[in-house]
């Protein structure tokens, strides 16, 4: 499985990390290549962010966590009070796009749905049933890492990560309560 280095970042700095799912999502990845160290450029490709978080220094995780701090100041100022207001226009985009497919029934996302899922589950079971040519394993396996990926995209946007963002909401409630986690 790959490595999730975008719910790394929402554990070291969890602003940051959550408005990079959502419309404010360029910003805080200027924010997040500035505080590594890195190009701007390095924010597109998701291998070479990987690699960056992964061999991030005690120094690079300061520095991002005060990337974080400056984060939230800004989007306050934006108007955007707490992680719960960019957390609610990323739902909110989400519902739209739902929405949006309703409304003028669109059959392409359900078909796309449907083919990463079909096409996910059937090469992991031709993985399981036959011995990969030496030449095309690398490929295969790209294949099935990039299928992986998009399946979960299908599954939140048709299912949601509700469960996740109850518990962090529970969390997050105790400790401003003052409450341990």
């Amino acid at each position: 499985m790959a490595f999730d280095w975008k719910g790394l970042v929402k554990s070291i700095a969890p602003t940051i990390g959550t408005a990079l799912g959502g419309p404010l999502g360029g910003i805080a990845g200027l924010a997040l290549t500035k505080a590594l160290g890195v190009s701007d450029d390095a924010a597109k490709d998701e291998s070479t962010m990987a690699a960056a978080i992964q061999g991030a220094s005690p120094d690079q995780l300061l520095a991002l966590k005060k990337a974080d701090q400056d984060f939230a100041v800004q989007m306050q100022k934006l108007g955007f009070e707490n992680i719960e207001a960019l957390e609610a226009i990323a739902a909110g985009d989400r519902a739209n796009a739902r929405d949006r497919e309703v409304k003028v029934k669109d059959w392409v996302p359900k078909a796309l749905a449907v083919a990463i899922t079909l096409g996910f589950f059937t090469l992991i079971f031709f993985l399981l049933r036959h011995e990969p040519p030496e030449r095309s394993r690398d490929i295969l396996n790209i294949m099935l890492g990039s299928l992986g990926s998009a399946w979960v995209g299908v599954v939140t946007y048709y299912f949601g990560s509700s469960a996740g963002s109850d518990r962090k909401t529970e969390l997050m409630a105790r400790k401003t309560q003052g409450q341990p986690s």
